[in-house]
Protein backbone atom coordinates (compact mmCIF):
# COMPACT_ATOMS: atom_id res chain seq x y z
CA UNK A 1 0.00 0.00 0.00
CA UNK A 2 1.86 3.36 -0.64
CA UNK A 3 0.47 6.77 1.23
CA UNK A 4 1.35 10.04 0.23
CA UNK A 5 -0.71 13.09 0.36
CA UNK A 6 1.02 14.39 -3.60
CA UNK A 7 -1.81 12.34 -6.08
CA UNK A 8 0.76 12.51 -8.79
CA UNK A 9 3.06 11.04 -6.55
CA UNK A 10 1.37 8.16 -4.88
CA UNK A 11 0.05 7.07 -8.31
CA UNK A 12 3.30 7.82 -10.13
CA UNK A 13 4.83 5.75 -7.39
CA UNK A 14 2.28 2.69 -7.23
CA UNK A 15 2.29 2.28 -10.99
CA UNK A 16 6.32 2.14 -11.21
CA UNK A 17 5.99 -0.35 -8.69
CA UNK A 18 3.50 -1.85 -10.32
CA UNK A 19 5.38 -2.37 -13.67
CA UNK A 20 7.84 -3.92 -11.96
CA UNK A 21 6.25 -6.84 -10.60
CA UNK A 22 4.81 -6.00 -7.30
CA UNK A 23 1.28 -6.15 -6.42
CA UNK A 24 -0.26 -2.43 -4.82
CA UNK A 25 -3.57 -3.32 -3.38
CA UNK A 26 -4.30 0.45 -2.14
CA UNK A 27 -3.07 3.91 -1.79
CA UNK A 28 -4.12 6.05 0.93
CA UNK A 29 -3.66 10.05 1.07
CA UNK A 30 -3.83 10.71 4.76
CA UNK A 31 -3.17 9.08 8.18
CA UNK A 32 -6.53 8.48 8.40
CA UNK A 33 -7.42 6.42 5.43
CA UNK A 34 -4.07 4.71 5.58
CA UNK A 35 -5.44 3.13 9.17
CA UNK A 36 -8.65 2.46 7.67
CA UNK A 37 -7.48 0.91 4.31
CA UNK A 38 -4.88 -1.12 6.07
CA UNK A 39 -7.05 -2.55 8.36
CA UNK A 40 -9.28 -3.57 4.85
CA UNK A 41 -6.69 -4.79 3.22
CA UNK A 42 -3.71 -6.11 5.12
CA UNK A 43 -0.54 -4.82 2.83
CA UNK A 44 2.44 -7.30 3.43
CA UNK A 45 4.50 -3.86 2.89
CA UNK A 46 3.27 -0.40 3.84
CA UNK A 47 5.13 2.77 1.82
CA UNK A 48 4.37 5.53 4.10
CA UNK A 49 5.42 9.36 3.59
CA UNK A 50 5.55 11.58 6.40
CA UNK A 51 4.40 14.63 5.67
CA UNK A 52 0.43 13.96 4.89
CA UNK A 53 -0.40 17.21 5.36
CA UNK A 54 -2.51 18.39 8.13
CA UNK A 55 -1.56 14.51 9.51
CA UNK A 56 1.82 12.93 10.36
CA UNK A 57 2.75 9.60 8.75
CA UNK A 58 4.19 9.00 12.49
CA UNK A 59 0.21 8.79 13.71
CA UNK A 60 -0.13 6.44 10.73
CA UNK A 61 2.66 4.22 11.13
CA UNK A 62 1.73 4.03 15.20
CA UNK A 63 -1.82 3.26 14.29
CA UNK A 64 -1.37 0.63 11.49
CA UNK A 65 1.25 -1.09 14.32
CA UNK A 66 -1.35 -1.01 16.49
CA UNK A 67 -4.53 -2.26 14.32
CA UNK A 68 -2.38 -4.85 12.66
CA UNK A 69 1.05 -5.83 14.74
CA UNK A 70 3.87 -7.40 12.58
CA UNK A 71 3.62 -4.82 9.79
CA UNK A 72 6.25 -4.06 7.34
CA UNK A 73 6.13 -0.31 7.25
CA UNK A 74 8.93 1.54 4.67
CA UNK A 75 9.25 5.30 5.33
CA UNK A 76 9.43 6.86 1.70
CA UNK A 77 10.18 10.84 2.65
CA UNK A 78 11.78 13.78 1.28
CA UNK A 79 13.27 14.05 4.65
CA UNK A 80 16.80 13.07 5.95
CA UNK A 81 15.91 14.72 9.31
CA UNK A 82 17.43 12.60 11.87
CA UNK A 83 14.75 13.37 14.23
CA UNK A 84 12.19 12.65 11.53
CA UNK A 85 14.18 9.27 11.08
CA UNK A 86 14.31 8.16 14.80
CA UNK A 87 10.16 9.50 15.41
CA UNK A 88 9.30 6.79 12.38
CA UNK A 89 11.59 4.15 13.73
CA UNK A 90 10.17 4.54 17.58
CA UNK A 91 6.47 4.48 16.14
CA UNK A 92 7.18 0.94 14.38
CA UNK A 93 8.45 1.89 11.19
CA UNK A 94 10.76 -1.01 9.61
CA UNK A 95 12.88 1.62 7.60
CA UNK A 96 13.28 4.60 5.59
CA UNK A 97 14.63 6.14 2.55
CA UNK A 98 14.47 9.83 1.13
CA UNK A 99 12.85 10.19 -1.77
CA UNK A 100 15.90 11.12 -3.82
CA UNK A 101 16.20 7.01 -4.22
CA UNK A 102 16.30 5.54 -7.56
CA UNK A 103 13.17 3.27 -8.91
CA UNK A 104 15.56 0.06 -8.67
CA UNK A 105 16.87 1.15 -5.05
CA UNK A 106 12.93 1.73 -4.27
CA UNK A 107 12.02 -1.82 -5.75
CA UNK A 108 15.08 -3.74 -3.90
CA UNK A 109 13.62 -1.78 -0.36
CA UNK A 110 10.79 -3.15 -0.94
CA UNK A 111 10.88 -6.81 -1.57
CA UNK A 112 13.84 -6.79 1.34
CA UNK A 113 10.93 -4.68 3.53
CA UNK A 114 8.63 -7.66 3.07
CA UNK A 115 11.04 -10.29 4.06
CA UNK A 116 11.08 -8.44 7.15
CA UNK A 117 14.69 -6.97 7.17
CA UNK A 118 15.73 -3.23 8.23
CA UNK A 119 16.35 -1.07 5.21
CA UNK A 120 17.69 2.56 5.01
CA UNK A 121 19.00 5.41 3.01
CA UNK A 122 23.12 5.07 3.23
CA UNK A 123 24.05 6.75 6.47
CA UNK A 124 20.91 6.82 8.29
CA UNK A 125 20.97 2.85 9.21
CA UNK A 126 24.26 4.22 11.38
CA UNK A 127 21.85 6.84 13.00
CA UNK A 128 19.72 4.05 14.06
CA UNK A 129 21.81 1.98 15.42
CA UNK A 130 23.82 4.50 17.07
CA UNK A 131 20.19 5.59 18.62
CA UNK A 132 19.82 1.60 19.67
CA UNK A 133 23.06 1.58 20.86
CA UNK A 134 22.52 4.49 23.52
CA UNK A 135 19.57 3.37 24.48
CA UNK A 136 20.96 -0.09 25.89
CA UNK A 137 23.52 1.90 28.35
CA UNK A 138 20.27 2.30 30.02
CA UNK A 139 19.98 -0.10 33.09
CA UNK A 140 17.47 -3.01 31.66
CA UNK A 141 16.99 -6.53 32.59
CA UNK A 142 19.73 -8.85 31.90
CA UNK A 143 19.85 -11.54 29.32
CA UNK A 144 19.45 -14.30 32.48
CA UNK A 145 17.00 -12.77 34.24
CA UNK A 146 13.63 -14.54 34.53
CA UNK A 147 12.05 -11.44 33.49
CA UNK A 148 13.45 -12.54 29.94
CA UNK A 149 11.98 -15.49 28.15
CA UNK A 150 14.42 -17.89 27.73
CA UNK A 151 15.09 -18.72 24.20
CA UNK A 152 16.35 -21.98 22.53
CA UNK A 153 20.05 -22.03 21.24
CA UNK A 154 19.08 -22.25 17.20
CA UNK A 155 16.52 -18.86 18.33
CA UNK A 156 19.38 -17.25 19.29
CA UNK A 157 21.79 -18.26 16.44
CA UNK A 158 18.58 -16.90 13.93
CA UNK A 159 18.21 -14.13 16.41
CA UNK A 160 22.16 -13.38 15.86
CA UNK A 161 22.21 -13.53 12.14
CA UNK A 162 19.27 -11.44 11.97
CA UNK A 163 21.01 -8.58 13.64
CA UNK A 164 23.37 -8.42 11.34
CA UNK A 165 20.75 -7.80 8.26
CA UNK A 166 20.92 -11.29 6.59
CA UNK A 167 17.66 -12.48 5.07
CA UNK A 168 15.97 -15.88 5.79
CA UNK A 169 17.14 -17.62 2.64
CA UNK A 170 21.08 -16.84 3.47
CA UNK A 171 20.47 -17.61 7.04
CA UNK A 172 18.95 -20.66 6.35
CA UNK A 173 21.64 -21.52 4.11
CA UNK A 174 24.02 -20.77 6.83
CA UNK A 175 22.11 -22.84 9.54
CA UNK A 176 21.93 -25.95 7.06
CA UNK A 177 18.09 -24.85 7.69
CA UNK A 178 14.84 -23.91 5.13
CA UNK A 179 14.22 -20.04 4.85
CA UNK A 180 10.81 -21.00 6.26
CA UNK A 181 12.06 -22.86 9.34
CA UNK A 182 14.32 -18.95 9.65
CA UNK A 183 10.83 -17.73 9.59
CA UNK A 184 9.18 -19.83 12.02
CA UNK A 185 12.25 -19.29 14.68
CA UNK A 186 12.04 -15.27 13.89
CA UNK A 187 7.95 -15.29 14.74
CA UNK A 188 8.39 -17.88 17.75
CA UNK A 189 11.33 -15.52 19.08
CA UNK A 190 9.07 -12.28 18.37
CA UNK A 191 6.07 -14.56 20.34
CA UNK A 192 8.41 -14.44 23.33
CA UNK A 193 9.96 -11.43 23.35
CA UNK A 194 6.73 -9.72 22.80
CA UNK A 195 8.15 -7.72 20.14
CA UNK A 196 6.12 -6.71 16.92
CA UNK A 197 8.50 -6.48 13.90
CA UNK A 198 12.17 -7.31 12.70
CA UNK A 199 13.31 -3.64 13.46
CA UNK A 200 12.26 -4.00 17.36
CA UNK A 201 14.11 -8.09 16.98
CA UNK A 202 17.26 -6.04 15.66
CA UNK A 203 17.07 -3.80 18.64
CA UNK A 204 17.09 -6.21 21.42
CA UNK A 205 19.78 -8.23 19.81
CA UNK A 206 22.15 -4.93 19.73
CA UNK A 207 20.76 -4.32 23.30
CA UNK A 208 21.94 -7.96 24.40
CA UNK A 209 25.35 -7.78 22.07
CA UNK A 210 24.44 -10.36 20.47
CA UNK A 211 25.28 -8.64 17.12
CA UNK A 212 29.03 -8.57 18.13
Amino acid sequence: MVVDDHPIWREGVARDLGERGVDVVATAPDADAAVRIARAVRPQVVLMDLNLGATSGVDAIRGIVEALPGSHILVLSASGEHADVLEAVKAGATGYLVKSASAEELLEAVHRTAEGFPVFTPGLAGLVLGEYRRLADDPRPAAGDPAVPALTERETDVLRLVAKGLTARVIGERLGVSHRTVESHVQNTLRKLQLHNRAQLVRYAIEQGLDD
